[in-house]
């Protein structure tokens, strides 16, 4: 999966390996990264790390090589990576709208692209996109952000018709606000206005998302494409 080593991503590797899956993320910053791995070997998980900016086209082949060269095949693909450059679109410049665009949305095609001949020829695979609430609802200050994220979501759609007749299911899980380090910085004041705002009362844990995704990987899912599954405790309800 890309981003694993963030909040909702940890979850996410930890979920599948606790399922039994062999796991591997990508990293950017390898001191960080190893800190991380060293804290999951601790609990038990051992998650395998591959260099690579999804950004790039040629890091994410060069990525996906590394990957399975150390654990084979890529079955499952969680694409997660994501940033945020947040400002008012008048404000915005042509870097902050690149960089998000770059990484949130064309890093799907870059890592998707070397694993789904593969899946095809296997006739078996999973990819699921972790998109957003604000993709759905868009936000004030995240036109770059939720263009992205709706993006993801066209993206999933148009690959799961695609691919249906290989056994490949493709979806999204569009997380509204989670408890993660990110957020939990925003001030109390500003972190209180949000939770008024979803119908549960609470912000969603990252295990929570880590769930949904998981929802889609076994045989028994095999019947779900195209989907976009809304974990945002009833902030934004579309159908």
């Amino acid at each position: 999966m890309t981003g694993g080593t963030g909040g909702i991503g940890t979850a996410i590797c930890k979920r599948l390996a606790l399922a039994g899956h062999r796991v591997a993320t990508n990293y950017r910053n390898e001191e960080k990264a190893r800190e991380w791995q060293e804290k999951l070997r601790g609990e038990g998980l051992d998650i395998a790390l591959a260099k690579g900016d999804v950004a790039s086209a040629d890091d994410a082949a060069a990525m996906v090589q590394e990957v399975e060269r150390q654990l084979g095949p890529v079955d499952i693909l969680v694409n997660n990576a994501g940033i945020t450059r947040d400002t008012t679109f008048h404000k915005m410049t042509s870097q902050q709208w690149t960089e998000v665009i770059c990484t949130n949305l064309n890093s799907c095609f870059n890592v998707t692209r070397p694993v789904i001949e593969g899946m095809r020829a296997r006739k078996w695979g999973r990819i699921v996109q972790i998109a957003s609430i604000n993709g759905q609802k868009g936000q004030y200050g995240q036109a770059n952000y939720a263009a992205a994220k709706a993006g993801m979501h066209g993206f999933t759609i148009s690959l799961a018709q695609e691919n249906a007749k290989f056994g490949i299911t493709v979806n999204t899980v569009s997380p509204g606000y989670i408890g993660t380090d990110m957020v939990m910085a925003v001030p109390e004041d500003v972190r209180n206005k949000i939770v008024a705002q979803i119908p549960t009362g609470r912000l969603g844990e990252p295990d929570e998302i880590a769930y949904a995704v998981s929802f889609f990987l076994p045989d028994e899912a095999g019947w779900i494409t195209g989907a976009n599954l809304s974990a945002n405790g009833g902030q934004y309800m579309g159908w």
